[in-house]
């Protein structure tokens, strides 16, 4: 699998997690629904699904390409594994990040 369908698919995953979120925010404010508008838990809910979803796919391609790199150096300079790794833990925050701030506006939901 190339490099194009792989953030294809991650994109498509992320797309329909994001709409099943929707989906179950806006069956719980059903009632609260007025004519044809959305409620304020509805694009909270939007929100967080948004930041949990591209701080995932932006974690996911830094790894990606800080793994790559992170062989190829190590692998002709053993000495610069310390250093590389900061930048793989460094991509890996933005996921953390991510989760949190998704967490963060879960609580104003529930």
């Amino acid at each position: 699998m190339d490099m194009k369908s792989k953030y294809g698919f991650a994109f498509t995953l992320c797309l329909l997690l994001l709409l099943a979120g929707v989906g179950v925010a806006s069956a719980q404010e059903e009632a609260a629904v007025t004519a044809g508008g959305a409620t304020d838990n509805g694009w909270i809910a939007v929100g967080a699904g948004i930041a949990m979803a591209g701080a995932a796919l932006g974690a996911g391609i830094g790894i990606s390409a800080t793994g790559a790199a992170a062989a190829g150096a190590t692998t002709e300079k053993p000495e610069v594994f310390g250093r590389v790794l900061i930048f793989a833990a460094l991509a890996e925050a933005i996921a953390i990040y991510g989760l949190l701030i998704s967490f963060m506006l879960w609580t104003k939901i529930v």
